[in-house]
């Protein structure tokens, strides 16, 4: 298997300054390939073979090959992976831009690729062959080529054991040098010490509710710095852009929001750590934090043309920020991963699952439930419960019952009349069949195990 291992460096002043260097190759040799490429799209540059451009990797690598003493006289005071880096970067731009157009690349647009600023851009470059890695009878360095030995600040030789290692990514970020390790090793050995399962309900006054009754705290990061982030980008607005002033201030706000999000991924990492290594069976929600953090949209005012009627714009971008500041992306990315090396067993809740409206005892659902409502109560068989407790125990629920929910693109619709007496319907019956959403991705109960 894959993992990645991510190390910071502690560079001497004339290897950063060799570090800057190749950063800068790499960026220099996107942008030149780009005009390369638009000059074949204007027809002022010949192609060989079939169509108008030609931005695959061969290409790139065939014509800076041939032109680089010219265009680039200086081109062998850097590693030529640092050249390289920047004409995989503008192959996979294109590829990528492509595919999004096709449909055939998941995610949001793809725009066209554009030249790299030095003030925009984070400063990276890739080593795929050479010798680079790891130094014998040196743990605590890195072998870079035409760089030499960096220094780290962690033992690399334990954290890579017996693993080979196939990639090595140098990336600044938050005024320091990091070294971003791929590895390949051997399968891990699941844990025999798994018991039990629980359900997570995941949310932003509580960051987690586990079905035990645990509560992980929300420790609200973004409030404790606003202060100072407010104060630090006032004082880089007041600075002249491109000054010596102005990179000094915009390092500084930098190196606060890098301070937050060390502080997310470590709350992350111990919180994921502990529930992959406890529970064989684990159940979250599929939850869509893109469109939990959407903006409210204008609402027009009917008797004043031009003129908008409040829809608490203010109000829902702090709930914004909050959600954001949660990671819930990060947070299931990790126990995927996690969970596929201790052995547990990750079920993943259609997000359509009514989790925090029906009761986890008796089965009710109810037909309304706003986020003010803290305390559930259920007026079936009585139930007062946290809200985010019940929900969480609702999610174990439909988590622990795989023979009852098939993955996604599944059939799981019931049949007509087969539902509990005590559950409240929000929608009637087809006269051709159970209709519970826009397809079938809406049923009552789904989930999905990785």
């Amino acid at each position: 298997m894959r993992k990645g291992i991510k190390v910071a460096l502690d560079p001497t002043p004339r290897q950063e300054q060799a570090l800057w260097s190749h950063a800068g190759a790499a960026r220099f040799a996107f942008n030149i390939a780009l005009l390369h490429i638009r000059s074949q799209l204007s027809g002022c540059t010949p192609v060989q073979g079939k169509g108008r451009a030609d931005w695959s990797m061969p290409a790139l690598r065939r014509w800076w090959n041939e032109w680089k003493r010219e265009i680039a006289p200086w081109w062998n005071e850097n590693s030529k992976e640092a050249y390289n880096t920047g004409l995989q970067s503008l192959s996979d731009a294109f590829s990528n831009y492509f595919d999004s157009r096709s449909g055939t690349r998941k995610g949001r647009r793809m725009g066209w690729p554009r030249p790299r600023k030095r003030s925009k851009t984070t400063p990276r470059f890739t080593y795929t062959t050479g010798s680079f890695g790891l130094i014998k009878d040196d743990p605590k360095a890195l072998r870079l080529p035409r760089i030499g030995r960096v220094h780290c600040m962690e033992n690399v030789r334990r954290l890579v054991g017996d693993a080979r290692i196939t990639r090595m990514t140098i990336r600044h970020e938050g005024g320091r040098w990091y070294a971003s390790l791929s590895v390949e090793c051997d399968e891990p050995q699941p844990a025999a010490n798994l018991k039990g399962s629980i359900g997570i309900d995941l949310g932003v006054r509580t960051f987690a509710t586990l079905s035990d009754g645990t509560m992980i705290a929300n420790p609200h990061r973004m409030k404790l710095i606003a202060r100072k982030q407010r104060r630090l980008s006032r004082r880089l607005s007041r600075r002249h852009k491109g000054s010596k002033r102005w990179v000094e201030a915009k390092r500084e706000n930098s190196k606060l929001a890098n301070r937050a999000a060390n502080q997310r991924r470590d709350m992350l990492d111990k919180t994921t750590t502990m529930l992959a290594a406890t529970y064989r069976d684990i159940s979250i929600e599929d939850l869509n934090v893109k469109g939990m953090s959407r903006r409210n949209k204008p609402k027009e005012d009917p008797g004043r043309p031009g003129e908008y009627l409040p829809n608490g714009r203010a109000r829902k971008s702090g709930l914004n920020r909050e959600i954001l500041d949660q990671g819930f992306g990060m947070f299931r990315r990790m126990l995927e991963y996690k969970c596929a090396r201790t052995g547990a067993r990750l079920h993943v809740i259609d997000r359509w699952y009514p989790s925090s409206k029906t009761c986890s005892g008796c089965g009710t659902v109810k037909t309304k439930l706003s986020l003010n409502t803290r305390t559930y109560v259920c007026h079936t068989c009585g139930l007062v419960m946290d809200r985010d407790l019940n929900a969480a125990i609702n999610i174990q629920v439909a988590g622990s019952a795989p023979e009852t929910l098939n993955a996604r693109g599944g059939n799981t619709r019931r049949t007509p009349g087969a539902h509990s007496p005590n559950e409240t319907r929000t929608k009637q019956p087809h006269p051709k069949g159970m209709r519970l959403g826009a397809n079938t991705r809406k049923s009552v109960l789904q989930a999905k195990t990785n």
